[in-house]
């Protein structure tokens, strides 16, 4: 259409065509025409070009990023890759998937989670879920979730096998409250049970102003979290994250003498509801930075 128009404009716009004889005169407007025409395919094919190299570079490359993305999204604990990828890789985005179900979900799912946290291995394997390597969880074996407890390095899973059928549960970190804290944790009575020398909670410098206004909140979760032990003890395996630069001790006997009732899970995090949720501030013994370990005052301005 764009080339008729112009063709129709070349028409009346060629130098003397009105005056040339009929012949001259067709092949004056026959070559306006056809360049008109080239103009019009070079011009789209440029714009066409400069479209696709615009929406290849915002878009990252274009095939190869939605690789990348796709790749990066399916990365496990392990830096696994995706579905394709090894036996390990589907093993660890299998216990991903678990610790979601068995702390999060239960009740969305509608599994029938005991009040001290097992559900039975065979409902959730026959749950219409997918792990982070697309992998259907129903296409997983119980062997493989037996592989995915016994390799999880921070024990985050506890089995149980009662009247022949296998149970799972996790071992901590729930906000579903179909688990109650008697039953999943075992009390601690004195401050000689603590597994560890320190009862330490790690953070960041980033809260510390609102800890120390309002004192350790378990926010969604059923608990705050404690460690046994500090980030680089060998034996401390779960309860903190590696990248925290803030330590919070608490002080064990003051808190058990006021009431506070602590717990330990089975693999060794302490564990407590404090008081409505919170750990006041009078609880702990001191705060340090880490991992210079410089003491950090409980007035001292955030």
């Amino acid at each position: 259409m764009l080339a008729t128009l112009r063709y129709l404009r070349v028409s009346t716009s060629v130098p003397f065509v009105s005056s040339y004889p009929p012949l001259l005169k067709f092949c004056a407007l026959t070559s306006s025409f056809m360049d008109s025409i080239n103009n019009d395919i070079n011009t789209h094919t440029t714009s066409s070009f400069a479209t696709s190299a615009h929406r290849s570079s915002t878009s990252g490359g274009g095939r190869d990023s939605t690789m990348k993305e796709s790749r990066g999204r399916s990365r496990g604990r392990g830096g696994g890759r995706s579905g394709s990828g090894s036996g390990q890789d589907r093993i660890d985005a299998l216990g991903r998937l678990l610790t979601r179900i068995l702390r999060h979900m239960a009740s969305q799912l509608n599994l029938n989670m005991r009040s001290d946290g097992y559900v039975k291995v065979q409902d959730l394997l026959r749950l219409n879920l997918k792990t982070f390597a697309n992998v259907p969880i129903s296409s997983h074996t119980v062997d493989d979730i037996k592989e995915a407890v016994g390799k999880d390095n921070k024990q985050r899973f506890s089995l149980l096998e009662e009247n022949g059928e296998l149970l799972i549960r996790a071992n901590q970190g729930h906000t579903v409250t179909l688990v109650e804290t008697e039953s999943l944790l075992k009390p601690i009575l004195s401050a000689e049970e603590f597994p560890g020398s320190v009862c330490v909670h790690g953070t960041y410098k980033k809260n510390l102003k609102s800890i120390m206004e309002s004192g350790l909140k378990r926010m969604q979760r059923l608990h705050v979290h404690f460690a046994c032990g500090l980030p680089t003890d060998g034996e401390v395996i779960s309860g903190m994250r590696r990248d925290v630069n803030v330590l919070i001790f608490l002080d064990t006997k003051i808190a058990l003498e006021g009431g506070m009732k602590l717990y330990i899970s089975d693999n060794k995090v302490i564990l407590t509801e404090g008081f409505d949720g919170v750990v006041p501030v009078e609880y702990f013994e001191r705060i340090e930075s880490w991992p210079d370990r410089k003491l950090i005052a409980f007035d001292q301005k955030l």
